[in-house]
């Protein structure tokens, strides 16, 4: 079990202070890591960063903006002055607007491919000369069922997981020589804020755990194996990979 042993390693989490998000923190924490919560509510950052320090390890919550740079890259340098580098990096901040595409007006669509896509190559740049100076590091973007299939509703949030997915891919190959591995975790219907309307809609609810094998929504902490695995030296041949954790979903 020493290949899934995070102890001494760093890893930044955007979005980390809840759902998804937050569950990876506290696994990869569980591993052995330090991790650095890095998200826009400084009150749930807090919480979340006292959830990890009572496991034993160094937490830094940093408030930050993933739509502003300098804040990506004050965020990666205040990391590295406090921790002395960086090892890994969880992209999972993320938003969702619902609209059908004739009523998405500009501003929307480019906030969310701002969030959801464009910040994630931002903050994977920024991480770059870190992993170098240490030889090795590991990117794990947090990907969308929707990346595969269509939506009438959230198009513009389909479009950016997409491209994650193919950012991924892109990442792994320009990177592999500096030793980086990047995949991507592809959640299925995870109970998070995110999509806790959904069980006030009773049919659509039911549609989706009907769709589902395991019968149910997954847990937050249920993404946290499968990031402990990929940010781990069990992985280093892993890179390129989208890997879905959804009970199922995507192949009913």
């Amino acid at each position: 079990m020493d290949d899934f042993d995070l102890s001494g390693k760093v890893a930044i989490v955007t979005g980390g202070n809840g759902g998804i998000g937050r569950g990876i923190a506290l696994a990869l924490a569980r591993a052995g890591a330090d991790v650095v919560i890095a998200a826009r509510n400084p009150e749930k950052n807090a919480s979340a960063a006292s959830e990890i320090e009572s496991l034993g390890h160094r937490c830094l919550a940093l408030e930050c903006d993933v739509d502003e740079r300098d804040q990506i890259d004050r965020t990666v340098e205040h990391t590295r002055r406090e921790f002395g580098g960086v090892d890994i990096l969880v992209n999972n901040a993320g938003i969702a607007r619902g609209a059908p595409p004739e009523a998405l007006d500009d501003e929307t669509w480019l906030e969310v491919i701002q969030t959801n896509l464009t910040s994630v190559f931002q903050f994977s740049r920024a991480v770059h000369p870190a992993f170098k100076e240490r030889g090795a590091g590991k990117i794990i973007n947090i990907g969308s069922e929707y990346a595969i299939f269509g939506s009438p509703l959230v198009v513009a949030y389909s479009a950016s997981k997409g491209g994650v997915v193919q950012l991924t891919k892109s990442l792994a190959v320009a990177w592999a020589r500096d030793n980086i591995q990047v995949n991507c975790i592809i959640p299925g219907w995870i109970t998070t804020d995110m999509t806790a309307g959904i069980k006030d809609v009773p049919a659509f609810n039911q549609q989706i755990i009907d769709r589902t094998p395991a019968g149910r929504f997954g847990e937050p902490e249920e993404c946290g194996g499968a990031a402990v695995f990929l940010a781990s030296v069990a992985a280093n041949f892993v890179t390129g990979v989208s890997l879905p954790v959804d009970g199922g979903y995507a192949i009913a």
